[in-house]
């Protein structure tokens, strides 16, 4: 099986960029921040507080997430319902950083991510996916860009899907998330040392995506 890991902080474009190319090769395209933001979503509805470990784990076997693909799309189930809109809001970020700084979450997803990984070709996104999760990945890509940059993306996508969000508070957000998910116990986000890095600022999606599939051709 070939594998492609791309790591990288939120907003960097990962998972736009892992879906095109996924497209373009034929391959699976897994987007295990989804996993995480359903886990957080399931904990909010909950009521209880996503930076308690104890909390969190007290509901996390109840959460069962799965993956279906319509139409060449990626869904998120929680629990059987469809939480794909639900997990892109901007308290679901926050709560994902949060639960995936708990080892027994990442341990929880983390035979589901496998188990994709050892059974089809797939391209996976996400924080750890080149240093923990597929080590072995044939290709492995740090994606990333300025802050300000992945601030302006974000605030776009949400303006285009109707839930628009102040940029200076989402700009705080996002950088607190970078060190939040740099500086946490758990599989910390950091480039891998094989990893490939590539800076998305000022580059469009197209660019990106076909330096990728280069790369990918070049090993399959």
């Amino acid at each position: 099986m070939i594998n492609i890991a791309i790591d990288g902080p939120s907003g960097a474009g990962k998972s736009t960029i892992a879906r095109k190319v996924a497209e373009k090769l034929g391959f699976v395209y897994v987007d295990t921040g989804a996993m995480y933001r359903a886990i957080g979503v399931h904990v909010m509805r909950h009521n209880l507080p996503t930076d308690d470990a104890r909390a969190v784990i007290s509901v996390l076997y109840d959460a069962h997430i799965a993956l279906a693909y319509q139409a060449g799309e990626q869904h998120i189930l929680l629990n059987g319902e469809d939480v794909s809109k639900a997990i892109r809001l901007p308290e679901a970020s926050m709560a994902a950083s949060n639960v995936s700084a708990i080892p027994e979450v990442r341990a929880y997803l983390f035979d589901l991510q496998k188990n994709i990984a050892n059974t089809t070709n797939c391209i996976m996104d996400g924080r750890d996916i080149g240093t923990v999760v597929l080590p072995d990945a044939q290709v492995k890509i740090f994606l990333t860009a300025t802050a300000e940059e992945r601030t302006r993306r974000r605030c776009l996508e949400l303006e285009q899907k109707g839930t628009p969000v102040d940029y200076d508070t989402l700009l705080t957000e996002i950088i607190q998330r970078d060190y939040n998910d740099s500086h946490r116990a758990a599989a910390p986000l950091k480039k891998a040392d094989d990893a490939t890095e590539i800076d998305s600022t000022g580059l469009s999606i197209e660019e990106i995506t076909d330096i990728i599939v280069k790369m990918a051709e070049a090993v399959l």
